[in-house]
């Protein structure tokens, strides 16, 4: 039995490489040498619209609590600010937050100069929207180190290290002892 199926094993093994052979010849007996120059082309007018989107933007990473935010800082812009895909009055529901995030722009007279494109998660959206607004303050430096002198003087470059505590051994939560009882 074992020389059976090791005359089978040896059979099947030639012919798969034999099947893959054939596919590649017809694919290449299918296509004409000026049609894949012409893709070619093609793919290298794609790649270069692509590179001179992508070669102008600053990257920077702002944090607050549980939140984190990833922001892409587009010179030559008109003023356009998204987050997660939504302009951010959209995703901030009250002006106070989309007054956080549009702060250092308007700190720097760079509001109607630059778009930003903004991807947040974790944490809270007031969270979400100060580490938002730190992303867009260190987006601001990279682009003008003169812009750091009004920033820090406004507070927008400072990381707020402020987090939730983590619960100690014997307690509810960080601090909160259990009831004391009498009997």
């Amino acid at each position: 039995m074992t020389a059976e199926i090791k005359k089978i094993k040896k059979t099947t093994k030639a012919a798969k490489p034999a099947v893959k052979k054939t596919v590649k010849k017809k694919v290449v007996v299918e296509k004409s040498k000026p049609e894949m120059e012409e893709k070619k082309e093609q793919v290298v007018l794609e790649e270069k619209g692509a590179e001179d989107k992508k070669s102008g933007y600053l990257y920077a990473i702002g944090r607050r609590k549980e939140a984190i935010a990833t922001v892409r800082l587009y010179k030559n812009g008109k003023g356009k600010i998204t987050v997660n895909g939504k302009l951010y009055s959209e995703y901030f529901p009250t002006g106070e937050m989309e007054q956080i995030v549009s702060g250092p722009l308007k700190s720097v007279g760079q509001a109607d100069k630059v778009d930003i494109e903004a991807k947040s998660f974790g944490g809270g959206l007031r969270g979400q929207s100060e580490a938002v607004r730190l992303g867009i303050s260190r987006a601001l430096v990279q682009l003008n180190v003169n812009f750091k002198k009004n920033l820090r003087k406004a507070g927008y470059l400072t990381r707020d290290p402020r987090v939730k505590e983590r619960k100690k051994p014997g307690l509810k939560r960080a601090r909160r002892a259990p009831q004391w009882q009498k009997r």
